[in-house]
């Protein structure tokens, strides 16, 4: 935890946090908007939860109305959060996905301004226009690489690859700047995810470890040269059995057999979440902040699936399948 900051100064933002988590979607209100009748009825439920109008009609709405929400609950935070870096934290993810769009449109000539998100730690016209030298952590470095990546091999893939390991190494930078051992647990769980996902990408579809050893991400617990290993040839369930991902390795070797990615991806995000749950049992200090906005951004997914599978006509049992093990 950083410098001067101690666990006892974030008791009182600690305690606001256990009386919002009572506001968190539980298990048995996602049933009823699985099971709502109309949407109409959906709708009224989400409003009880406190969300306003949300349009599943019209994806482009949804998102925007999701986006203030999360707005809010940042905004919320800001004034009892003792150290606001750990708000910064879950901003970076937007930052970089400002950043990915800027890339984009800049080699296609075109104006990113609808692909832009409001909730990053630089507001998007200012990253568009930025000397990236003035831009926070390892976002201008990241862009300037991913330029070069685009301009060079014109494969948008590999500039977002490199846009990622970036993001991930901001994440780590923030988390090791504060000092919080919980914060950098739930980075270093995030990597292995990601990693996992990238071992399953790259074994379901036949590359082999010198196209892995390009997408890996540094900073996990489990090391690239084992997993590097399974994709010559090694064995993916043993690798991860001692793991907190042992489910998610389980599925996704039957992944790699042909299997749908969709059991595997949720058992990857809901590895993370069991981290994070851990905070729960924690009475006071950074834990529960981090895990709380953490579980709203999980909120956030299991609407936007949930939503969009209603709309789509999805079955409950479909939808029920996809949704992310929750915080509460």
């Amino acid at each position: 935890m950083a410098k001067g900051i101690k666990d006892t100064d974030y008791l009182a933002i600690s305690t606001r946090i256990r009386a919002m988590e009572n506001g968190l979607l539980s298990r048995e209100r996602m049933e009823q908007l699985l099971e709502a009748r109309t949407d109409e009825d959906a709708a009224k439920l989400l409003q009880e939860s406190g969300y306003g109008d949300l349009d599943a009609n019209r994806p482009e709405a949804l998102d925007a109305a999701l986006c203030a929400v999360r707005a809010e609950a940042f905004r919320d935070l800001a004034d009892g959060a003792p150290d606001t870096r750990y708000l910064d934290f879950f901003r970076v993810r937007y930052d970089y996905h400002n950043a990915k769009a800027v890339v984009k449109a800049a080699a296609l000539g075109t104006n990113p301004g609808s692909m832009f998100s409001d909730l990053g730690r630089v507001s998007a016209e200012e990253l568009a226009e930025a000397d990236p030298d003035n831009l926070p952590g390892q976002l201008g470095p990241a862009i300037a690489e991913a330029r070069e990546i685009l301009e060079t091999t014109r494969d948008p893939q590999l500039s977002d690859i490199a846009l990622d390991r970036r993001m991930y190494a901001d994440l780590q930078d923030i988390a090791d700047e504060t000092g919080s051992a919980f914060l950098q647990g739930y980075v270093k769980i995030m990597v292995d995810a990601e990693n996992l996902r990238a071992l399953v990408r790259t074994l379901r579809m036949g590359r082999n470890a010198d196209f892995l050893k390009g997408v890996l991400i540094d900073g996990g617990e489990t090391d690239a040269d084992s997993i590097l290993a399974v994709a010559n040839g090694g064995n993916l369930v043993e690798l991860y059995a001692p793991t907190p991902l042992v489910s998610a390795a389980e599925a996704g070797a039957d992944a790699v057999k042909g299997a749908s990615l969709t059991a595997f991806e949720k058992l990857c995000d809901d590895a993370v979440m069991d981290y994070l749950s851990g905070a729960r049992f924690v009475p006071f200090g950074d834990a529960p902040l981090v895990a709380y906005l953490a579980a709203k951004e999980t909120e956030y997914t299991n609407l936007r699936i949930l939503l969009l599978g209603r709309a789509a006509g999805l079955s409950a049992d479909v939808i029920r399948s996809r949704l992310r093990a929750g915080y509460v």
